[in-house]
């Protein structure tokens, strides 16, 4: 009997999350504060993250964000921690489900659980929830990253980054490796890319016109 392929859904993957900051090394060392210090010196504000899994990043925002995932065993484990995470639906009948909300969307290790077709319109079902000039912020795996885990599906660089903030017509503002130089993400599990880009309604709405225009 062929296995079932790996998912982010089950509470196995939950209980993975859980598991990784326990391994040895770890424990002994705050490995996630250069990652709390970047995301904070990015000034996300009022912050809703895509892909919250079990509340890692939401906890680096002290309070100031909302969490939605797909996986209510994350979701239940991030309620513990005191956070505000939510599934999908539960968000939507939630008092944060107001136009102009959030003064950022985060996704933080999610693109690359899809293809960048499934991406886009994922994304685009959430603008509607941000203040007109919101940053998008996206941070991806480098290659040792990626191959860690095997629910990824698609590479997502900054190439492909940027070719996902074009198609929702929101502009780039920064793009960079960290917490090391791009070489290392070949060797160093957690090398990540981070692109920031910019909510830009008026743009979006002359795209979908473009778009909706009969050239023929």
């Amino acid at each position: 009997m062929k296995s079932m392929p790996p998912t982010t859904q089950d509470s196995a993957y939950t209980d993975r999350l859980v598991q990784l900051p326990a391994q040895g090394w770890k424990k002994r060392f705050n490995v996630q504060a250069p990652y709390r210090w970047n995301l904070r010196r990015l000034d996300p504000g009022f912050t809703l993250e895509i892909g919250c899994g079990i509340g890692r990043m939401l906890s680096h925002l002290d309070g100031n964000g909302v969490g939605l995932d797909h996986n209510a065993t994350s979701v239940a484990y991030a309620r513990k921690l005191g956070l505000q995470a939510f599934t999908p639906d539960e968000f939507k009948a939630s008092q944060f489900a107001s136009p102009h909300c959030f003064d950022s969307l985060l996704l933080a290790h999610v693109a690359e659980h899809m293809t960048r077709a499934q991406l886009v319109p994922l994304i685009t079902e959430y603008l509607s929830y941000l203040r007109p000039g919101a940053k998008i912020i996206l941070i991806t795996p480098q290659e040792a990253g990626f191959a860690s885990d095997p629910t990824h599906v698609e590479f997502m660089d900054l190439t492909a980054l940027r070719a996902v903030a074009a198609q929702l017509d929101c502009p780039v503002v920064h793009a960079f490796s960290f917490p090391f130089p791009r070489w290392v993400g070949r060797f160093f599990t957690y090398n990540e890319f981070v692109l920031i880009a910019i909510h830009s309604p008026a743009s979006s709405e002359q795209g979908e016109a473009r778009e909706g225009t009969d050239t023929t």
